[in-house]
């Protein structure tokens, strides 16, 4: 009878320690895999059963019903370790990106019924006048309201010269007030600023899925039913062949499979990648719209660049002036001077610096301008012409294109129907640009030249940086065709402009670049990347970052495939247990995370 009682009491002892040892596991379980199921049950609710939180749930809860509840829960536990790890890098990176670009100040002082007064640059509003002392850095874009004022505008444009702007000029938020106290009218609110906009592009780019990226979804969607129906075959077929069939052994089996084929290393690491090289442009000015045109850059083999503004300064002078006989020099520079006040072409201050200040009685009315050829205006009662001699063609001016130089940039005039002279201006080659051209040769990559310049000018310059073809005194449409030439020739290209003449071209292209976006409204919504420092070094750096971008993502694919595939094929034959599964899933994963963030920090 004692023996009887003892019997019965060690068998109680033993199922109330497994029911106590269960309910142990599944109050770990909870935490770590709750949120997995309920993924899995919207994913279901949608019509979208077969995602990788539905693998997962599966295969753990049948862990449950054979009793491995050790692996259940570690199973769960790393791919929340992981989801976490992923989270901390895309939150780590966006961080960086941010402190990177954003560089302005939290707080501005206000004039407010003649008395300065703190605030805090998000509560400042538009039509309120900032104070901007020496030293300080703007905080919102606005108009300046003092006479003049220079500013430091290194950490936008990468210009490391002053640049001093008049009553009226535009400044942007990040430009630094180097000496007098300025005074500027809001314009746009904290969060309308340019710099709030391209901080925004960048945080939107990764919703811009690459192709690779978008190919993985489309394999999930079919590799997921498959590897469900193939745990389901090992757990059941050996059933008709195996004399020795162990339900439990095959299920276990089948629940390994699933695990080790759960794509969470494809789908956490891959847009990762991507977004470790839109990162990796942050850091470098470089501002990628989204990961598909990682991939594009990743293959061109062709890049065609503007002139001016993009491998020159675009900052002009004036070297010569030659006036046809019967003209005052004077009166004709003065009217050139109002003509080209109207309009925003590099060339235009040039002009006005060299001339100086305007004639106030010098009247201009219908001013047009011509694009690829000029501007035309009324005068004093005449028509006055400025631009290229193809302009004074078309408006049937004789004139005489000689004496003027070769490698500078001649502005033709008219008067009345009669050539008034030209005047020769030059630009200067960016420090870089020869640098830029032999490492996009030593990339493999061709660099063509467009140009609405004269041809002669646009030859000077490309000789002088390594460009064996140009081409010149192009129109806007001569430069679309000529693109479309080059792709239909050698394959993809990449067009690099500066501005709002280049948007139809930089349309076309497979991917445009703009120089100096910031500037620009037009230049940074038609444009897929931006190079926010006008340096042409950046051209070849922003090609080397698409390429290892495309590197990682495959080499993370290779990865995960080939780790998958050794234990799968083991796992089927019973040599696998759950945790070389989990090193398969959420190990191989938390690899191809921390290989996708080495590109951030390029």
């Amino acid at each position: 009878m004692l023996g009887i009682f003892l019997d019965q009491k060690w068998i109680v002892n033993d199922w109330f320690s497994g029911w106590y040892r269960l309910a142990l596991y599944i109050l770990a379980y909870i935490p770590v895999g709750f949120p997995v199921l309920k993924e899995a049950a919207a994913g279901i609710a949608k019509g979208d059963i077969f995602s990788e939180f539905f693998l997962m749930g599966i295969a753990t809860i049948g862990a449950f019903a054979i009793g491995e509840f050790p692996e259940a829960v570690a199973v769960m536990l790393f791919y929340s370790v992981g989801e976490n790890f992923q989270a901390m890098a895309v939150n780590r990176a966006r961080k960086n990106i941010k402190s990177l670009l954003d560089q302005r100040p939290d707080e501005v002082t206000v004039i407010e019924n003649h008395q300065p007064k703190i605030l805090k640059a998000t509560e400042a509003k538009i039509g309120e006048i900032i104070q901007l002392k020496p030293g300080e850095k703007l905080a919102l874009d606005g108009v300046l309201r003092s006479e003049s004022a220079s500013f430091n505008t290194a950490a936008l444009t990468g210009e490391s010269l002053p640049d001093t702007k008049s009553q009226g000029d535009a400044v942007f938020a990040g430009m630094i007030n180097l000496n007098n106290l300025a005074l500027v009218e809001i314009s746009a609110a904290y969060e309308d600023s340019k710099l709030s906009r391209i901080l925004q592009l960048v945080q939107e780019a990764s919703s811009q899925k690459a192709p690779t990226e978008l190919f993985i979804s489309k394999f999930a969607k079919i590799y997921t039913p498959i590897v469900v129906f193939l745990a389901v075959a090992i757990c059941l077929l050996p059933y008709f062949f195996a004399s020795d069939y162990v339900f439990k052994d095959w299920l276990y089996r089948a629940l390994v499979f699933l695990v080790i084929s759960c794509p969470c290393a494809l789908v956490i690491s891959i847009p990762l990648g991507y977004f470790g090289g839109i990162g990796a442009g942050s850091r470098n000015g470089i501002l990628f719209k989204g990961g598909n045109f990682l991939d594009i850059l990743a293959k061109v083999r062709n890049v065609v660049v503007d002139k001016t503004g993009t491998m020159t300064k675009g900052v002009f002078q004036v070297q010569d002036v030659k006036i046809a006989h019967g003209f005052d020099e004077r009166e004709i520079l003065q009217m050139l001077c109002a003509a080209e006040s109207k309009t925003t072409h590099p060339i235009a201050t040039a002009v006005q610096q060299f001339v100086g200040e305007i004639n106030p009685e010098i009247k201009v009315e219908n001013l047009e301008e011509i694009p690829g050829h000029g501007i035309s205006a009324m005068i004093n009662g005449a028509q006055f012409l400025a631009g290229n001699f193809r302009l004074l063609e078309k408006f049937n001016v004789e004139f005489n294109a000689e004496n003027s130089s070769a490698a500078q940039t001649v502005i033709a005039m008219a008067y009345a129907g009669k050539f008034a002279g030209i005047i020769a201006i030059s630009d200067e080659i960016k420090s870089d640009a020869k640098a830029a051209v032999a490492e996009l040769q030593r990339i493999g990559v061709k660099t063509t030249m467009l140009s609405g310049d004269k041809v002669s000018v646009v030859e000077e310059v490309a000789k002088t940086i390594g460009i064996a073809d140009f081409y010149g005194e192009l129109l806007p449409e001569d430069k679309v065709e000529k693109v479309r030439e080059i792709q239909a020739q050698n394959g993809s290209a990449a067009f690099v402009g500066d501005g709002v003449n280049d948007a139809p071209v930089i349309a076309l292209s497979d991917v445009g670049i703009a120089m100096g976006g910031l500037g620009s409204d037009a230049t940074i919504e038609t444009a897929d990347v931006v190079i926010q420092d006008d340096k042409p070094l950046k051209i070849p750096l922003a090609i080397k970052i698409g390429r290892q971008t495309k590197r990682i993502v495959w080499q993370n694919i290779s990865l995960a495939f080939g780790v998958k595939l050794v234990v799968l094929i083991l796992g089927s034959f019973g040599l696998a247990t759950m945790w070389e599964a989990v090193f398969a899933d959420v190990g191989v994963a938390l690899l191809a995370i921390l290989n996708a963030m080495r590109i951030m920090y390029r």
